[in-house]
């Protein structure tokens, strides 16, 4: 899935090592070696973010597919290794607590967790992403950091459809869910929340970085805001996800 944060493209020196059988025309030099590190977190940041099921490993902690995420809980937490390049994804009732220890995690804090959500008999998709906050490392970069959380959610969100795919064959009109996405930040400018449209065919709002890109226009949505009294349309009553800092349409909550 490549790297997600700042702190990893900057902390950690790329290994590239040539497989044995590959042959080359010209003998690589010290010159084109360092040309060629200096070149491969450019590489990371700007090229194509690619799904790719075969580094996805998927763990299923009390949950079956047969139960509808708008009367059971219902929650996906997905973790990435810089250097094994795998993702792991775990779905369960709550976030997986366990798989975010670790000082590694702490200082990346790359994690994308999310939780289906019933608000007034409607499904969404509610994910949750953290900018900035927590050490001075993540305040660094905040919008390096919410440019490569934007450019690898397509990946994130072909994650949770292929690692649950029995729920989306089970509950196919899942699919046709909004995304709704929480960037948390210590910056009003990127603690927000985006639309992403269907989880079918997710794409950032109108306000994203490239115009010309697939878009979903926020100003004709209303975010989904869940009943003040106890209410059958509405599910679950609490969220699993309390990150800070919180934005302004989970502060009216």
């Amino acid at each position: 899935m490549g790297v997600f944060t700042a702190t990893s493209l900057l902390l950690v020196t790329p290994n590239l090592r040539h497989e044995s059988g590959s042959s080359h025309l010209f003998p690589p030099t010290r010159k084109s070696k360092k040309k060629s590190r200096a070149l491969v977190p450019v590489a990371r940041l700007f090229g194509p973010a690619i799904f790719e099921a075969s580094k996805l490993k998927v763990l299923f902690l009390g949950v079956d597919e047969k139960k509808h995420p708008g009367k059971f809980p219902r929650t996906y937490t997905l973790t990435h290794s810089d250097i094994t390049s795998k993702l792991t994804l775990a779905v369960s009732h709550t976030i997986n607590n366990s798989q975010l220890q670790g000082w590694y995690n702490w200082l990346q804090r790359d994690e994308v967790v999310a939780e289906w959500k019933k608000v007034k008999g409607k499904m969404s998709l509610h994910v949750h992403c953290h900018i900035s906050g927590g050490h001075f490392l993540l305040d660094l970069w905040p919008n390096l950091r919410y440019f490569i959380f934007r450019k690898e959610l397509p990946v994130v969100l072909n994650a949770f459809v292929h690692g649950d795919v029995d729920l989306f064959n089970n509950y196919p009109e899942l699919q046709e869910s909004l995304v709704w996405v929480y960037f948390h930040s210590k910056i009003p400018e990127f603690n927000k929340v985006e639309c992403w449209g269907p989880l079918k065919d997710p794409a950032p709002p109108s306000n994203g970085p490239k115009p010309d890109e697939p878009t979903w226009d926020l100003g004709r949505l209303d975010w989904p805001k869940p009943c003040q009294e106890d209410c059958s349309c509405c599910f679950p009553a609490i969220t699993s996800i309390s990150w800070s800092p919180k934005n302004e349409l989970e502060q009216t909550s």
